[in-house]
Formats: C-alpha cells, sequence, structure tokens
C-alpha cells in the first residue's frame, strides 16, 4: 500500500496543503458526479457513491501522489451507451447494470495487472479515442436537449432523436427553457470569464436557491427528485441481469478499461515527471482494479482519472495521497449531510451541468485540427469513430474504434516502406531518391532500404519489390540495406533464400547492408547467408557499393528507380 510509505516520509508541512487540496476537489467532483451518474442514467446519488470509493481507494493503493480518482464524463458516456445497448429500463435494474459493467471492469483490470497487459490500450490509438470522445459527447448533448426545453424527444440513433426533438419545440415549456438558458449562460460563462472559479459548484448552488426563492417546481420545472441520505451498502450486482446481457457488459468493460488504463498511466507519469518520483504502473492497475471494484459494489459506476480533479488537486497543494482520501471522506461527509437538499435542484440545470461537462472534457476539436493538419488518415479515422458513435451508438462507436485502430494496425504492419536510394553528392551518405532526386547512382546497381520486420505479413512486398529490381532493364546488381529491419522469421528468412535463388538464376549481383545481429543469426541458421555469400554482407550501403566493380558515377536521379 503506496499510501504507508508516503506516511511514514510525512512531513507536517505537507498536511495544511493536502487538506486544503481534499475540500477544493471535493467541492468540484460533488456537482460534477451528480451529473456524470446522469450521464450514465443512474441515480444521482449512485455517481457520489463511486467518487467516494474511486478516491479513498486510490488514495490508498495508488503510487501516484496527485491523482484524483472517480467518474468521468467517457466512462459515464459508454456505461450509459451500454444501457441503451442492452434496453434495460428502471431505475433499479440500470443501477444494477452499470455496477455490474463496474466490478467487471475492475476485474479485467486485475487481469491485465496479473498478467502485465497493459500494452492492450496501444490498440486504441488516439485518433479514434479522440473521435469517439467527441461522438459520445454530442449524443450525449442531444439526449440531455429535451431536459432544457421541457419537451420530448426519442429515436434509435443521435440524428433521429434530435429531430424528434427539434420537432417538439411546439410544445416548449418556457419557465423550463428560461432556467436551462440561464444554466448555460452561467456554467459557459463562469469558464470564459473567471475559469479558476467552480463553474459546476456555482450552478448547481445558484439552482438549488433559485429552486426554492422562486418555487420552480410549483411552476411546472421538473426536479431531480428523492435522494437518500446515508453512505451505500455492499451490494453484489445480479449475476442473472449480467449474464442476460454478456456481451454488451464485457464490450463496455473492455472499452472502459481500454480507456481508464491509458488515461491513466499518462496522468500518473506526467504528476510523477514534474514532482519528481517514481509511479508503479502496475501497482496503479492493481489500484484501478480495487477502486473499479469498490464502486461496483457500493452501486457506483466505473470510475478513473479525473484529469481535471487530478489538476486542481496539484494546483491546490496536494503532496500525498492524503489529499484524495480527504476528497472521499468530504463525499461521504455530503452523503451523510446535505444529499437530500440536492433532491429540490432543477433538471434543466442538471442538463446544463452535463452539457458543460461534456463539451468541455470529451470534445476536443484542437486536437482533432491538429489530426487534419498532421495525419488526414489519422483525422478520418477520427471522423469515422465520430460517425460510428452517432449512428450506432456509443457501445457500438467503441467497437468500431477498436476495429478501426486494428485495421490500421495491420494495414501499417502489411504495407512496409521499400524505398530506392541514392548518394548525397560528396558524401557516403545515402538518401531517400523520393525526397532527394538529384542524388547519384550507380548505373546497373539498385539500392533498396527495407523499413520494417520481414514475417509473414510483409514478405511478399519485399520479394515483389526486389524481384521488380532484379528484372529491370540493365541492373547487374541489386544492394538491400536491412539497418531498418528489427526482426524477421521463418517466412522472411524463406523469402529472402527465394530473393537469392532469384538473383542468381539471373547473374544479378545481390549484397546486403546494415543487418542487425537477430536478423544476421536468423539468416545465418537458415543458411541464407550461406547462399548469399558472407562477403556479400556489409556494415553500411558504401562498403557493399564500393565492394563492386563499378563504371563510375552518373546523375540519374529518380531514374534508376523506374522499375520499382
Amino acid at each position: 500500500m503506496p499510501l504507508v510509505d508516503q506516511l511514514r516520509t510525512y512531513r507536517r508541512a505537507w498536511l495544511r496543503g493536502d487538506l486544503i487540496a481534499g475540500v477544493v476537489v471535493a467541492a468540484l467532483i460533488i456537482p460534477k458526479n451528480l451529473g456524470y451518474a446522469g450521464v450514465a442514467g443512474v441515480p444521482l446519488e449512485n455517481g457520489l457513491y463511486a467518487a467516494a470509493a474511486g478516491a479513498i481507494i486510490y488514495a490508498v493503493l495508488g503510487s501516484c501522489r496527485q491523482i484524483s480518482m472517480g467518474p468521468s464524463s467517457g466512462l459515464a458516456a459508454v456505461a450509459g451507451g451500454a444501457v441503451l445497448a442492452t434496453g434495460v429500463t428502471g431505475a433499479d435494474d440500470v443501477a444494477t447494470l452499470v455496477a455490474g459493467i463496474t466490478l467487471t471492469s475492475g476485474l479485467l483490470f486485475l487481469v491485465m495487472a496479473v498478467f502485465r497487459m497493459g500494452w492492450l490500450s496501444q490498440f486504441l490509438s488516439r485518433a479514434v479515442v479522440t473521435g469517439f470522445l467527441f461522438g459520445a459527447a454530442v449524443d450525449v448533448v442531444i439526449g440531455e436537449l429535451p431536459k432544457l426545453t421541457g419537451t420530448e424527444a426519442e429515436g434509435k440513433t443521435s440524428f433521429r432523436e434530435l429531430w424528434s426533438w427539434v420537432t417538439g419545440l411546439g410544445d416548449l415549456h418556457v419557465a423550463t427553457a428560461v432556467v436551462g438558458a440561464c444554466a448555460l449562460v452561467v456554467v459557459f460563462g463562469l469558464r470564459r470569464v473567471a475559469p479558476r472559479v467552480p463553474g459546476a459548484l456555482v450552478l448547481v448552488v445558484g439552482g438549488l436557491l433559485a429552486s426554492v426563492l422562486f418555487d420552480l417546481g410549483g411552476h411546472g420545472v421538473a426536479l431531480v427528485g428523492h435522494i437518500p441520505r446515508g453512505l451505500p451498502s455492499v451490494e453484489v450486482p445480479d449475476v442473472g441481469l449480467l449474464a442476460d446481457h454478456a456481451g454488451s457488459v464485457l464490450a463496455a468493460a473492455f472499452a472502459l478499461v481500454m480507456i481508464g488504463f491509458s488515461q491513466t498511466a499518462g496522468d500518473a507519469r506526467s504528476f510523477a515527471a514534474k514532482h519528481r518520483y517514481q509511479v508503479d504502473v502496475d501497482q496503479d492497475t492493481v489500484a484501478q482494479s480495487a477502486a473499479n471494484v469498490g464502486a461496483g459494489l457500493l452501486q457506483g459506476m466505473p470510475v478513473s482519472t479525473s484529469l481535471s480533479a487530478s489538476s486542481l488537486n496539484d494546483r491546490s497543494g496536494a503532496r500525498t495521497g492524503l489529499a484524495s482520501l480527504t476528497s472521499g471522506v468530504v463525499v461521504l461527509l455530503a452523503l451523510l449531510v446535505l444529499a437530500p437538499i440536492f433532491s429540490s435542484l432543477p433538471k434543466p440545470v442538471l442538463a446544463a451541468l452535463i452539457i458543460e461537462a461534456v463539451i468541455m472534457g470529451m470534445i476536443d476539436l484542437p486536437e482533432m485540427r491538429r489530426l487534419r493538419r498532421v495525419s488526414r488518415i489519422d483525422f478520418w479515422v477520427a471522423v469515422a469513430a465520430i460517425v460510428a458513435t452517432l449512428v450506432l451508438g456509443v457501445l457500438a462507436g467503441v467497437v468500431v474504434g477498436i476495429a478501426l485502430s486494428l485495421l490500421w494496425l495491420v494495414h501499417v504492419a502489411t504495407h512496409p516502406r521499400l524505398t530506392a536510394l541514392g548518394r548525397e553528392e560528396g558524401t557516403q551518405v545515402f538518401r531517400d531518391l523520393d525526397e532527394h532526386p538529384g542524388d547519384e547512382t550507380v548505373p546497373g546497381v539498385v539500392v533498396l532500404r527495407m523499413e520494417g520486420g520481414v514475417f509473414f505479413a510483409t514478405s511478399d512486398t519485399l520479394e515483389d519489390g526486389v524481384r521488380a529490381a532484379l528484372t529491370a532493364p540493365g541492373v547487374r546488381a541489386v544492394v538491400l540495406y536491412l539497418a531498418g529491419v528489427t526482426f524477421i522469421d521463418a517466412q522472411g528468412s524463406a523469402t529472402m533464400a527465394e530473393i537469392a535463388r532469384v538473383a542468381g538464376e539471373l547473374d544479378v549481383e545481390l549484397r546486403l547492408a546494415g543487418v542487425r545481429p537477430a536478423v544476421r543469426r536468423t539468416l545465418q541458421r537458415d543458411g541464407v547467408l550461406d547462399r548469399i555469400g558472407t562477403d556479400h554482407v556489409h556494415g553500411n550501403v558504401h562498403r557493399a557499393v564500393a565492394a563492386m566493380s563499378t563504371p563510375g558515377r552518373e546523375n540519374h536521379g529518380a531514374a534508376e528507380a523506374g522499375p520499382l
């Protein structure tokens, strides 16, 4: 338990900062977690149950001293998407389903920690996560619009629900719309003019005061309703309900783990580097496992790193996990003392709180612009994830996003670059002829560079490219520069042997350059080097070309690469 080690070396001077940070973060997360519970479709108090469990358990087991763990907009959207995908209705069943998904994700985190499978999160590319969160945010916003106007809307997709809302505006409830508009102005206006002011807290307090002073409930504005006072009890989710929807539960839990692990690992390393201490990613995975198991058993919802809360925790002076522990205790005190007060919170105020949370926490326009500028392929992958989320639903959007990541990985792995090289004039440096068409080439000699591993998925690309060079008119020698090849399997070695055979039949000299030791050993074991000749293997391209009988240099530019 890392907290024990932190307390052994605890300094009295840190206490004030830890306590202040804990209280300040609690003031931020209490109102926000009411909104996250609304996104997930569970009773509002369940969001506070999860916030308390996440903060306290991570404080004890987590290795990062500044992280604040609890529900987040993205995780809530995944949980809410799973509820919609299963078609489960009724407050109790929805709460049970979300708690079961949370518990399942905690068990998956434990499996990841035991078998050190954190590498799985790399299959979810940043472009896909950006697109999925963007689409999920739009989906959530559309779902909250009827609460701002006091109207009804329905539809199996976001677009149909939006159209249903637009066509139903004729039944707009004026008082609800006024409250909703004022709430949006307050929460977004404060972020604009006073970003350090906790807008969510101001909005909730203002909404509660307005509800009492103006009798909003009496004027037809819908209120949140009864929120019970007290602490949660430990309860194992109904296994039968989870089994009936096992596919959706597992898909949602896997998505939560992928998103949660990458968020926590990145944030933990960032805070540790800033404050000059080490974090244990495996230990943090165990902490996330325990936090989600705890939240699930307390009828909560998924938890992970909250970057906004963690950053506030850091800025407020948190030095150890005691700050997060304090936040959790304050949330528990709020459940014991303040919970019934939230019952009079107007629903349009809660909707505005949710909309602000997902727009500011999930829609990353700067990142979308960066993707468009840097890599059009990544940009369109993100757009595809957005469309899939809006058309198919949040949970299906996650599945499509993971599939897009895997397809892109397969595409990149199976399409390695095979480029022709030329020599920079007056040097021994060989460069890409496509980028430097004026570089020198040796008549009759083609130099090719292979990038990436040579294995079953890429060996055909290598063989096709080298065959084209071997059979090109006037070619008498080919140099394969393999410094970029870090791995070769049995099929790749067989391909190299086939290339050597074809070169011999065509009476074309074949030489290798820059062969890495691991690759060399594989080729040696398979007898490929004996076929090529060890005297035809060189440290670099210059030596390989110099070892040939060359008639001289000519500036052919890219013309030599034409047959490729």
